[in-house]
Parts: C-alpha cells; sequence; structure tokens
C-alpha cells in the first residue's frame, strides 16, 4: 500500500495525522463547531497545537461540549473549578476570555443571524485556496486574518489576534494551506 503525503506539521503523531486527514482545512459552517475552534485555538496561544489535541476532550467536558450559551453564564466558582481542572490549560486570562467571547459570539449572532455568517462574510462565503509548495509557504497571518482580527476586538473579543485567527481560519476551511503534495488537497 502507497503511504500517503500528508503535510509535514502532522508527521508527529498519529492524533495529528488524524487531525489532519479528517478536520484541518475543511469549510465548517455550524457555529457549535466554529465556537469550539474559537476556544481551542486561544488556549493554543504561547502552546503547542498538539497539547491542545491531548487536551481536547478534557476540554469537552470542562467546557459543557462548547456549549456557548452555558459558558456565557459561567460564574466565578466554575472559574476556580476550571482553575483546578489539570485536564485543561489552567490559563485564568485565557477562561475568563472565553466566557467573555462566549457572551460576545451571541451578540454576533443576534447582528448576523449565525456567526458563521459574519465570519465567512470575510471570504465572501467560500474557502481562501492557497498553494504553498511547502510548509516555509505557509503564512501565519494574512490580510483578511488581519481585519478579522481587528474586527473580533472591536467587538470586544479577546485572546483572538491575527495569528490565532489565521490558524482558526485555517482548521476551519476558510482558508486550504495543505502544500500542493498533500493527499488532502488532491
Amino acid at each position: 500500500m502507497k503511504e500517503l503525503i500528508r503535510c509535514g506539521w502532522c508527521e508527529k503523531s498519529e492524533l495529528y495525522q488524524s487531525y489532519h486527514d479528517e478536520e484541518w482545512g475543511r469549510p465548517v459552517f455550524e457555529d457549535k463547531i466554529i465556537f469550539e475552534f474559537l476556544v481551542l485555538e486561544s488556549f493554543q496561544a504561547g502552546l503547542s497545537w498538539l497539547t491542545i489535541l491531548n487536551k481536547r476532550e478534557n476540554f469537552r467536558l470542562a467546557f459543557d461540549d462548547f456549549n456557548y450559551k452555558k459558558i456565557a453564564k459561567y460564574s466565578d466558582e466554575k472559574v476556580l473549578e476550571l482553575m483546578s481542572n489539570p485536564g485543561i490549560v489552567r490559563n485564568r486570562l485565557k477562561i475568563s476570555a472565553t466566557i467573555n467571547n462566549a457572551k460576545r459570539f451571541q451578540e454576533v449572532q443576534k447582528e448576523f443571524g449565525t456567526f458563521s455568517q459574519y465570519i465567512w462574510n470575510f471570504v465572501d462565503g467560500k474557502p481562501i485556496s492557497n498553494h504553498p509548495k511547502t510548509l516555509d509557504d505557509v503564512p501565519s497571518t494574512s490580510e483578511i486574518s488581519d481585519l478579522l482580527a481587528a474586527d473580533l476586538k472591536l467587538r470586544g473579543f479577546k485572546f483572538l489576534g491575527s495569528t490565532v485567527i489565521y490558524a482558526h481560519m485555517q482548521a476551519t476551511g476558510m482558508v486550504n494551506d495543505h502544500v500542493e503534495n498533500c493527499w488532502v488537497r488532491k
């Protein structure tokens, strides 16, 4: 059987490969999943994505399956509970940002109907297909991620700068950055 050629970043583990093969770069239009990736990407800031993937199920349990309506109502007691949970990244600023972002997420939904409509408007409703030849050709930000991050900041979102937003765009398929010879691109 012929070995599949993948983007080089995912060769480190089976978990990375599974994420790469089944999720990364696939367009996501469901608000719940978009919110999940906003949370995970913001927690990833300063850490490796593999660390977050390894803790993903713990995050799901700790954050009520990424139910942004519940998260928006988290109390100080819930924050303390999360801070004592060794299964997640215990960063008070990121936890507080998640609660804040859940509230802001719902505000955007009220304005645009869905968060998906809002965020996909930045790419005219369809994925941007870049054609990087190697991982070195994959950017960490773009003009669109700069604009989107700035707009989110104006709307009160926290821990979602341009680099985090670009990673989110890659994860949710707003941008296709699979390298040219990757089997997923083909």
